[in-house]
């Protein structure tokens, strides 16, 4: 279903490789009013470099995250912290404080709220990182379900603002994310100017490998 090329760079020649850490996060429509994301951090050494003569690496952490949210407040529902492999007995006491996720809403001050309630001895550093990677996969969701809803209905704008809703309802998880998003920006000025979004590069690019008309895309109704 996805690409699983690597992303990284082929290792340097001669380099000793010390670390390996991969995040993967994934989301899933469950309903019209739900998202479920579901995020793994897992920390790796290469073999032999703890354990002499161990062929395999060395897994030091695994930790898995559940987060149910609901759609399109981005209001986590439900919430699970799983620490499967850690590296001390007591590490899995934490996972149950992790349930204080629930009633946050993943938009603006969202990493600053969990720094606040996991930071440090508050938490573990690993799932609490995680947690902060998965976030901004919620937030890319709002257009995904979109997309999906549209999809379903037979629509095909899902970057276009409806007649019942303003530019900045439509974008409002965007605003002030990046410096594209600068609310005092040059691209947020067009957009309340009423003027078309710029649909996403690799869309464009994709749509232009099939044949299609990204400008249509853009501009059919709501």
């Amino acid at each position: 279903m996805f690409a699983t090329d690597p992303i990284l760079p082929p290792d340097p020649d001669g380099l000793e490789v010390l670390h390996d850490r991969e995040y993967r996060v994934r989301a899933f429509r469950t309903g019209d009013d739900r998202l479920l994301i579901r995020g793994a951090v897992r920390d790796q050494k290469p073999p032999g470099m703890y354990v002499p003569d161990d062929p395999d690496p060395l897994t030091m952490h695994h930790m898995v995250v559940e987060l149910e949210v609901d759609f399109p407040s981005l209001v986590i529902a439900r919430a699970e912290a799983v620490l499967d492999i850690h590296p001390h007995t007591e590490c899995p006491q934490i996972e149950e404080h992790y349930q204080r996720l629930v009633g946050l809403s993943i938009a603006r001050g969202f990493t600053h709220k969990v720094r606040e309630l996991f930071g440090g001895p508050r938490g573990c550093t690993h799932t609490t990182a995680l947690i902060q990677a998965m976030a901004p996969v919620a937030v890319q969701c709002f257009w995904s379900m979109r997309a999906s809803q549209a999809r379903r209905t037979g629509m095909d704008a899902p970057f276009s603002v409806s007649e019942d809703e303003s530019a900045q309802a439509a974008w409002r998880f965007n605003l002030g994310s990046c410096h594209v998003w600068a609310e005092d920006g040059a691209y947020v000025a067009q957009i309340e100017a009423g003027e078309p979004v710029e649909v996403p590069l690799s869309i464009q690019r994709r749509m232009r490998e099939l044949g299609q008309d990204a400008d249509e895309f853009r501009r059919a109704p709501a």
